[in-house]
């Protein structure tokens, strides 16, 4: 029994730890964004991603988002994605070519540097994984309807399917 507390009790510290040095680097972070946001700042750097979102047919308001989850990561990219949600900037099909284009390709700078630690090609790595998401994240705003509705489609026959296995 004093096993399981003493693990349980070094888990919540240890969770604790972590949280609170995950809060130590992302509050500042958000602090920032505030400020350049009511300093207007990121309104004159939005033409560095403005390409991205014209190609991806996205609002202004995801570019922060998709700066972030590139430069950042795809957590506190997510964390951005999650606000925008809440104050009405994205579209259900905005959230989901967002989140499959950092899927693919997020944490650009931190990813490399670990990478080329290891030996890696910067150049490479970063070319390969943006070419690959671009390609990817095109095809599906392009072709987003017709990819929903067959998901649609293969969930409507797996749930038929999962009630005539019930039934018998």
């Amino acid at each position: 029994m004093e096993f399981i507390l003493d693990t349980a009790i070094n888990g919540l510290f240890g969770s604790l730890k972590s949280v609170g040095k995950i809060a130590m680097i992302v509050i500042p972070i958000m602090v920032f964004i505030e400020v350049l946001k009511a300093y207007s700042v990121l309104e004159k750097i939005y033409f560095v991603i403005e390409p991205l979102l014209k190609l991806f047919r996205l609002p202004r308001e995801a570019a922060l988002p998709l700066m972030a989850g590139l430069i950042f990561g795809i957590t506190f990219g997510a964390g951005l994605i999650i606000q925008a949600v809440r104050e009405g900037h994205l579209s259900g099909k905005d959230i989901v070519v967002v989140n499959v284009f950092l899927a693919l390709c997020h944490s650009l700078i931190e990813d490399t540097f670990l990478f080329v630690a290891l030996g890696a090609s910067a150049v490479t790595l970063i070319s390969v994984r943006l070419i690959f998401a671009l390609i990817i994240t095109f095809i599906l705003v392009h072709y987003y309807d017709r990819i929903m509705a067959l998901i649609n489609k293969i969930g409507a026959n797996k749930t038929k399917n999962m009630q005539e296995v019930n039934k018998g």
